[in-house]
């Protein structure tokens, strides 16, 4: 399966760790020279080793006469773009071997190998008994690495109930973005648990002890962070519904001011028209208007007269109704 570990010159960003029989190699950021590295030293498929270097590559589980591949993703944030982003963890597993291969992303995995690089302690405790131990201890790190990224998604959901309930404050974006990182964050987790469910049969072969409980944890730790991305995903969707809601109710609210005010003013708009005409009305301006106690202002102070107590009729007209 392998060449002598010990032989290898590895290129820079593979991290080779051994104990007694068992070889762990790490690798960040897989390029064409670190997978030729792979491929003259083991006899891993090309298949396999391209999947390493595929950018669209889904999770999965390929077996193969000598090694398991796996392929595995784990949220992260981008921190350019604020969102929950999938970082992919390749993993070989073979007798007595492991390889991880990921990108610098991950930074828990790079600081699983170089931790148990510099602290032999720490070393000899994560291989454990065996090959399948190791990549249980690692996978349960990146599990747990899962949860402040959930955690963060229900505390920003708490900020925005805030802002829902301030008319004060538009929320569009911050309801639209939240949404759109939860859905990343359960795509991601659905993935991930169909590929942890089905990985511990796999590795039957390649350990001496029975490693299911210690698995079944992880699954059950993944059955825990699902849901609370499904309670994420179903609260979001409620503050986005109740959110068109409410514009929808605000937006009816202004529409109905804006007519009232509208009815309202129509009789002033009327009479004010058809004195405005140049022609002749009666008491009109073609024929010199009213002329009383008021003189000039006579036919201007009964026409506004008029119309403010039409709007005040229509206004107690519309009280009555319930209209307003």
């Amino acid at each position: 399966m392998q060449k002598n570990i010990e032989t290898m010159t590895a290129p820079t960003g593979i991290e080779i760790l051994k104990w007694n029989s068992l070889t762990w190699l790490d690798i960040k950021d897989p390029d064409t020279s670190k997978m030729q590295f792979l491929s003259q030293n083991f006899s891993f498929h090309p298949l396999s080793l391209d999947d390493c270097l595929s950018k669209i590559h889904s999770p999965k589980i390929d077996d193969y006469e000598n090694y398991t591949f796996v392929i595995l993703h784990f949220p992260v944030q981008d921190e350019f773009q604020a969102i929950t982003i999938p970082s992919r963890v390749a993993v070989f597993i073979a007798k007595n071997l492991l390889v991880t291969v990921h990108s610098s992303k991950l930074d828990l995995l790079n600081d699983i190998s170089k931790q148990c690089r510099l602290d032999d302690k720490l070393c000899s405790d994560y291989p454990g008994k065996d090959v399948c131990y190791l990549l249980y201890r690692i996978l349960d790190k990146l599990v747990d690495s899962c949860v402040p990224i959930i955690d963060k998604s229900l505390s920003d959901l708490d900020k925005i109930e805030i802002k829902l309930n301030n008319p004060k404050i538009d929320a569009l974006q911050d309801v639209t973005g939240l949404r759109r990182n939860i859905a990343a964050q359960r795509r991601i987790i659905k993935m991930l648990k169909e590929v942890m469910f089905g990985l511990p049969p796999k590795l039957t072969s390649y350990s001496n002890a029975n490693l299911k409980a210690y698995f079944d944890d992880i699954n059950d730790h993944l059955d825990h962070i699902w849901n609370d991305v499904e309670e994420c995903h179903e609260t979001v969707e409620i503050y986005k519904d109740n959110y068109s809601l409410l514009r929808q109710e605000r937006s009816n609210k202004i529409m109905t001011v804006l007519t009232i005010l509208f009815t309202i003013s129509l009789p002033t708009t009327i009479i004010t028209t058809l004195f405005g005409m140049h022609v002749n009305i009666p008491w009109g301006t073609e024929s010199n208007g009213w002329s009383g106690i008021f003189g000039t202002y006579t036919t201007f102070i009964i026409i506004t007269t008029v119309s403010i107590l039409l709007a005040f009729i229509m206004y107690i007209f519309f009280r009555r109704r319930r209209w307003l």
